[in-house]
């Protein structure tokens, strides 16, 4: 079947995979149905009309039936991880409550993203759950493509937002033994192009495919060349083999944003290697045209934005960048400083004072003539600073807008900018004063 007979279903499409999947599959020809327990969440993305969205919760089964109606291929890219006491048996649950819609319904075909793990292996809660789901998905008797990935390389990514909070705030950290555990990264773009693919390849029968990354690394070198790529220094590492898994997820709880509630199923999930054991996903997906992506590369992706100052969160992304549907805790830090200030005086006249203003040691980084000044810090800091100085329109005036952006490199980076703070703020004034007695 072609993509454009295909009618894909996505569960979990505000989540960080589904977030993401859903304009590569329109993107791909793919006629798609959204399922959200929060519609709202979707309300503002660009396309929004270009897809059908259905209420539903994969533990409630009688939200399921009109959703599953007229589908062909079903995306379970949901998970209860950090939100619920008993996570295992609401996934159960829902697996099952996925099973029975999708018979009923005559769905064709079960996508499932799952973790990497070892055959054989003691697995941890996390890790065990979601292999039972793939289980209960492969039993069903519809055809079941169950994709196991490991570390998931981008913002947003939970897996990687440890790496990035950890390595960003701490120079010198005591680590468990699984640090030096194999992992085998994946970026989110590779991950996106085998989702997408999985809906039409051809499959001999109902079955789990690795999928990873073309890097091989211990669980401490990604968080090195993560420094190494974010422009940090070498990160130190003492191994305490007397860690806990319990004590670790306390101390990133403590040290990160990361709910401690997410930490501890990711931390434990982390004792065992996470490296391909079958490697023939190439027999039912073709690469991406590219090849996959070094980790490297994918770190470098996943911070780009933030290297060319573009902060924002929005929903023309691409793949490595945040989106607004993302938690509170992904994404780089970034602190800003935004003030206003209304003056008679015609744009042209703002702009000219603006022109006038520029303050010393910052260089002209980009000009949108008229509107938009943007400068960048050449006096060395912990971090990158720019400065956004714009002019518009306003009742008869004009208004200027002036928002300073800084962009830590690591916890030294975090105590210039909050030690300094009230220096930063006179600075900032008196920028603003600058330009308002230039425009007179």
């Amino acid at each position: 079947m072609s993509a454009k007979q295909t009618r894909c279903l996505v569960t979990g499409a505000t989540g960080y995979v589904g977030g993401r999947l859903v304009p590569r599959l329109l993107e791909d020809g793919f006629a798609v149905r959204a399922l959200a327990r929060n519609p709202d969440k979707l309300a503002k993305v660009p396309w929004r009309d270009q897809i059908e969205i259905a209420r539903g919760d994969l533990t409630d089964a009688d939200s399921l039936a009109e959703a599953f109606t007229d589908v062909d291929v079903v995306y379970y890219l949901v998970h209860s991880m950090g939100t619920s006491a008993d996570f295992t048996a609401d996934e159960r649950r829902a697996a099952q409550n996925v099973v029975t819609a999708a018979r009923s319904a005559g769905v064709r075909r079960i996508v499932y993203l799952s973790g990497l793990h070892p055959e054989g292996a003691d697995l941890s809660t996390h890790l065990a759950s979601r292999t039972t789901v793939g289980e209960i998905l492969i039993a069903s008797g519809i055809e079941t493509v169950v994709l196991q990935a490991g570390v998931v390389v981008g913002s947003g990514s939970a897996s990687f937002e440890m790496i990035r909070h950890l390595t960003d705030r701490l120079p010198v950290m005591t680590t468990p033994k699984w640090v030096h555990n194999k992992i085998q990264p994946i970026a989110i773009r590779d991950v996106l192009h085998y989702l997408a693919a999985a809906a039409t390849a051809e499959v001999p029968k109902s079955r789990a495919w690795d999928i990873g990354g073309p890097d091989v690394l211990e669980y401490g070198d990604m968080m090195q060349i993560y420094a190494e790529v974010a422009g940090l220094s070498r990160r130190y590492m003492v191994v305490l083999p007397v860690l806990t898994p319990r004590i670790a997820a306390l101390w990133v709880g403590f040290v990160t944003p990361i709910p401690s509630g997410l930490a501890r199923p990711l931390v434990e999930s982390l004792h065992c290697d996470a490296v391909m054991a079958n490697h023939d996903i190439d027999t039912i997906i073709d690469r991406p045209a590219a090849g996959l992506t070094p980790y490297r590369r994918a770190v470098s992706l996943a911070l780009a934005r933030i290297a060319r100052g573009e902060v924002e969160t929005t929903w023309d992304t691409g793949t490595a960048a945040p989106l607004p549907s993302d938690p509170d805790w992904a994404g780089a830090i970034v602190y800003t400083d935004t003030r206003s200030w209304r003056t008679k005086a015609s744009p042209a006249q703002l702009w000219e004072a603006v022109e006038h203003s520029v303050p010393e040691h910052w260089h002209v980084e980009s000009r949108d003539e008229g509107v938009l000044l943007r400068l960048r810090a050449d006096r060395r800091s912990p971090g990158v600073r720019w400065l956004e100085m714009r002019v518009a329109p306003d009742r008869g005036g004009s208004r200027y807008e002036q928002r300073a952006i800084f962009y830590p490199r690591g916890l030294l980076g975090r105590l210039y900018w909050l030690a300094g703070r009230p220096l930063h703020a006179a600075a900032l004034g008196a920028q603003l004063r600058k330009v308002s007695e230039a425009a007179g």
